[in-house]
């Protein structure tokens, strides 16, 4: 095997890196348990108050959802230089705003597209 063969073959560089047995084995569990435990909460009925139950799933999610991203997805800031964090990112700052934009709206035309008592008498 020449030397070139031997460079082509070598995993140096930008290439994406490759999980671990170790590193799947962490994430899978990870996200056996961040499925059990908001199952637990409603099933179990373990918190008397809904929106505490709520609060808790959200959070065990975008547990879950960073789980994902670093153990089956690879995603570091060291991955594509950098890249990928950066458009994750921005595609964060883009929904975030695109949804507290929807929520902005859709309230305040609730609250000004509210029947006055007297117009119902109109003819």
């Amino acid at each position: 095997m020449n030397a070139d063969a031997h460079a082509a073959d070598s995993h140096h560089g930008d290439e994406p890196a490759h999980g671990s047995l170790r590193g799947y084995l962490t994430g899978f569990f990870l996200s056996v348990l961040l499925t059990a435990v908001p199952f637990w909460l409603v099933m179990g009925g373990a918190l008397p108050s809904k929106q505490a139950t709520a609060l808790i799933i959200m959070a065990l999610a975008a547990v879950q959802i960073v789980v994902h991203m670093i153990a089956f997805l690879h995603m570091n800031a060291r991955s594509e230089n950098g890249w990928i964090l950066m458009a994750l990112l921005f595609t964060l700052v883009l929904v975030g705003i695109t949804l507290s934009g929807s929520l902005w709206v859709m309230y305040h035309l609730n609250a000004n597209m509210m029947l006055d008592p007297g117009m119902s008498q109109m003819p």
